[in-house]
């Protein structure tokens, strides 16, 4: 004998519920909006535009909003010295003295943590954008999730950088060459939050380009450039005195909140989302498949 059906109001037919024979509540709405949220769009141009500059502005105002409290900031610091001299990883003032002995390499370095933050940054949503577009969304996911709980750290531990402790014996390098390396040295001290440390932003958005180059490109070359990235940048913000070791820690902690969240939003790792989307409307649909 076939199983016993109900037909509901809205003219569905359930199976009645083998407990109590009540007919279990549809879940098709639920289902529905699950699936049209893990279905890969392709993304509209000016609503990434606009969501990046409106994302980096919030994130830029909330950052610098938050209060420069220096005591407690240069406490913080200290503890963090004296916790890494214990477990013997206190090695930033060496790197920091014995790279900023070498000018050119130094005022590279720089340069380096001024504007490759960015650069690299957006180049790598742009090439997700265009070559990768079914994973872009859930991409992009993980990247915005990590910068956000980054707010979290410095609201609730203000930490100064190392080239602001008194009596440690760092070199802020970029006020020694007279470059444009920070936002938090020089004349731009006033336009930044001096004592947002922790985490280390610098590493959780290196490390996620880091990854995401070295799992979807091709080129072999390419994929070792994405691993020596996010290696060559945590040399970049300790030889500069900018963040200590547990600093990228910090980063790190942050950039796996974001692909946990992603997977759970997307019930998939985001690169292994169809590389491919079908077309909005019209047109021959591209193939589906995902990343062998």
């Amino acid at each position: 004998m076939g199983e016993a059906t109900v037909e509901t109001l809205e003219g569905r037919t359930v199976t009645p519920s083998p407990i109590d024979g009540r007919a279990d509540r549809p879940t098709e709405p639920r289902r529905a909006w699950i699936d049209r949220l893990r279905t890969p769009r392709r993304p509209r141009l000016w609503f990434e535009i606009l969501l990046i500059a409106v994302s980096y502005w919030t994130y830029s105002l909330v950052r610098n909003a938050v209060p420069e409290q220096k005591q407690e900031a240069l406490q913080n610091a200290d503890w963090i010295w004296r916790v890494e001299e214990a477990l013997g990883i206190a090695v930033e003032r060496t790197v920091n003295h014995a790279v900023n002995s070498v000018e050119w390499l130094i005022v590279g370095m720089n340069y380096y943590y001024a504007t490759l933050h960015f650069i690299v940054t957006i180049g790598v949503l742009v090439w997700l954008y265009r070559g990768h577009p079914g994973r872009y969304a859930a991409t992009r996911l993980v990247l915005f999730a990590t910068t956000g709980v980054a707010l979290l750290g410095y609201y609730f531990y203000p930490l100064a950088p190392p080239r602001l402790m008194s009596g440690e014996g760092f070199i802020d390098t970029v006020l020694v060459h007279e470059t444009w390396g920070s936002m938090a040295s020089g004349n731009l001290a006033d336009m930044s939050n001096q004592y947002a440390a922790m985490p280390s932003m610098h590493i959780g958005w290196s490390v996620w380009c880091g990854i995401t180059i070295a799992i979807l490109a091709r080129p072999m070359w390419a994929k070792v450039l994405g691993l020596v990235y996010p290696a060559f940048t945590l040399l970049v913000i300790v030889a500069t005195a900018n963040h200590f070791w547990l600093d990228a820690v910090g980063g790190l902690m942050c950039l796996s909140f974001g692909y946990a969240l992603s997977y759970l939003l997307y019930g998939s790792v985001a690169y292994r989302m169809p590389r491919r989307v079908k077309p909005v409307s019209g047109g021959a649909e591209l193939e589906l498949r995902p990343v062998v």
